[in-house]
């Protein structure tokens, strides 16, 4: 009896045992089972909230935040620093979902203008590749072939900065300081110099019809048009002239850096200096600049060491100095005026820093920059500023220009800027 006690207490225990198991068994699988719809419901909801079409269509709506937050890790960070991340996750979303298609050449153009117009640099400009073909490269193929006008730039536009005598532009009412608005009826595009120079150069022996515009002042944006019709022809203008000038003054007028400026200069101090030259008035008004090496070179005639020019790159500031080449320790004047420019500034920088020359005239231009054209894979080019010229002080050129020690206005025809230089040359003769 106790046997079939024990034994029965024995069975009970096993049942108990059996019936928590099952009961324990069960609640695993149900959690099992939860843990399975939500991980589906997770990975469906991320699906559908990857898919901007779906989830639209379901009334479901995703915004702009939530389609960046789909892309992967190295793409989120760098659209925030990276403008072409950002037109690459344009480009990838018209590609997949819109009905149109992108106009390849015609985005190239208008977004590489406003991409180079809001660096904010007025030298910046895109060339498409029929524009670089005809106007940019041919202003270095076939060097300057016009009309008797020598271009600058003012802020990426070409403008007259100077008229040769007896020109037919001159005759027809050309001045110093006309930007140029069309050529031949083209002015969907606003005119540097190169690109003037280059058209010229293709229409040497034919008629050019080229509309002008006449600003109240170099930064005015309108002013009064006029057009002309001119043969473009070579000109043979001498881009050095001098003379002596009463009291033993040598006076040396140089246009422009060309690749041959100092080695006219030179030329013209040795002759002057045998004519018995006792001081030299260096005329540069109106000289656009040029060649920087030939800034260089001219300021080592007179100036026999140290810094002639700062040039500041994303690199850093390099200095140039005097290559030690000097020809003459007489007195200098340095004659300048607003349209002085680029590497003419550069010149004149060099020898009134270095107390060389004494400067007269007006402040200068202050296109204190350098500017490059680097073709591109795809054809075309762009040109952008890829340096800044500092005076050998430290001074920015650039805006600033180079203000003369004994300001003198443009008078016109009595030229008292040239008068003031001349007495001040002659002044200097004997007080050193």
């Amino acid at each position: 009896m106790t046997r079939m006690r024990r034994n029965s207490t024995a069975n009970a225990k096993k049942v108990t045992a059996s019936i928590r198991e099952h009961a324990r068994n069960r609640k695993m699988a149900s959690a099992l089972i939860i843990f399975l719809v939500i991980l589906l419901a997770f990975v469906a909801g991320f699906a559908l909230r990857s898919n901007t079409q779906l989830t639209e269509a379901l009334g479901i709506n995703v915004g702009s935040e939530s389609v960046a937050a789909n892309k992967n890790a190295k793409q989120a960070k760098t659209t925030y620093d990276a403008i072409s991340a950002r037109v690459d996750e344009v480009e990838d979303i018209l590609g997949t979902y819109s009905m149109d298609k992108v106009d390849l050449p015609h985005a190239t153009d208008s977004m590489l203008a406003d991409l180079l117009k809001a660096t904010g640099d007025p030298y910046a400009e895109y060339y498409d590749p029929a524009h670089y073909e005809s106007y940019i490269k041919e202003s270095v193929a076939n060097g300057y072939k016009g009309i008797g006008v020598l271009f600058g730039d003012y802020n990426g536009r070409a403008y007259a900065i100077d008229v040769l005598a007896g020109s037919e532009a001159q005759a027809k009412g050309v001045t110093k300081g006309d930007f140029v608005e069309a050529i031949n009826g083209d002015s969907e595009h606003s005119w540097s110099a190169s690109e003037v120079i280059g058209a010229l150069g293709k229409l040497e022996g034919e008629n050019v019809v080229i509309t002008w515009m006449r600003p109240i002042s170099m930064d005015a944006e309108n002013g009064t048009e006029f057009t002309t019709t001119l043969e473009c022809r070579e000109y043979d203008a001498e881009n050095a002239t001098w003379s002596i000038m009463d009291e033993n003054v040598g006076y040396i007028r140089l246009r422009q850096m060309t690749s041959s400026a100092a080695e006219l200069v030179k030329k013209a101090v040795l002759e002057l200096t045998a004519q018995g030259a006792q001081a030299f008035v260096l005329d540069i008004r109106d000289n656009p600049g040029g060649y920087l090496t030939q800034s260089l070179d001219t300021a080592s005639l007179f100036i026999s060491s140290g810094t002639l020019v700062g040039i500041e790159t994303l690199d850093g500031v390099n200095t140039r100095v005097a290559s030690g080449a000097t020809i003459t320790s007489l007195p200098l004047v340095v004659l300048v005026n607003g349209y002085t420019s680029s590497a003419a500034e550069v010149l004149a920088a060099a020898l009134q820093d270095n107390q060389r020359a004494t400067t007269v005239g007006q402040t200068t231009m202050g296109k204190g920059s350098v500017q490059v054209v680097r073709e591109l894979t795809f054809g075309g080019a762009i040109r952008y500023t890829a340096a800044y010229y500092l005076t050998p002080s430290g001074r920015s050129i650039n805006e600033t220009g180079v203000t003369p020690e004994l300001i003198v206005g443009d008078t016109g025809e009595d030229d008292t800027q040239l008068l003031v230089s001349l007495d001040t040359a002659r002044s200097l003769i004997g007080a050193s």
